[in-house]
């Protein structure tokens, strides 16, 4: 599977101030450092606190994921990736299950080990059963194949597949 190994170090400083260190092996197994610290509740902003708070009530939880910590450090952009989130997630034409999977498969796509752990958690609480993750993988493999051989051959779109 594509998950990274992840260690997580939260230290307090003599002043009290929060530091951190991520250690993180990647695929290849080399060592990264996360590019920014994780705001938590007890340090965060009034505004980051009350995106947290709709997160927490929204998700009928009691923690915030480190997606979210991370993106705190810009409260604008996680206001605004929440609010789309939360609108595009939200019961629609498709049910919770599918937009779960759907995600799952555009973030093996785009390799984002993060995105992966976190909608495949929430895809099998939502439903999904292994069987049905292995034949998303198998779906989603062939897709990238397939979708590499036709543009590596520059396949011109038949006419019956032209919307108009």
């Amino acid at each position: 599977m594509f998950l990274e190994a992840a260690h997580v170090n939260l230290l307090r400083g003599s002043n009290g101030i929060s530091k951190w260190s991520r250690d993180v092996h990647d695929f290849q197994g080399e060592n990264t450092m996360a590019a920014q610290r994780l705001v938590e509740y007890a340090d965060a902003r009034p505004e980051v606190r009350a995106v947290y708070d709709d997160i927490m009530a929204t998700r009928k939880t009691d923690w915030i994921n480190h997606f979210w910590n991370a993106l705190a450090n810009d409260p604008a952009t996680l206001q605004r990736t929440w609010d789309s989130i939360k609108q595009i997630m939200a019961p629609g034409a498709l049910d919770p299950l599918t937009k779960e999977m759907l995600y799952i498969a555009v973030s093996v796509s785009n390799q984002c080990p993060y995105c992966i752990a976190s909608h495949t958690a929430s895809a099998r609480q939502k439903g999904m059963t292994d069987a049905m993750f292995h034949e998303l993988m198998a779906v989603v493999g062939m897709a990238n194949e397939t979708n590499r051989l036709a543009a590596g051959y520059q396949v011109e779109i038949d006419e019956q597949y032209k919307t108009v």
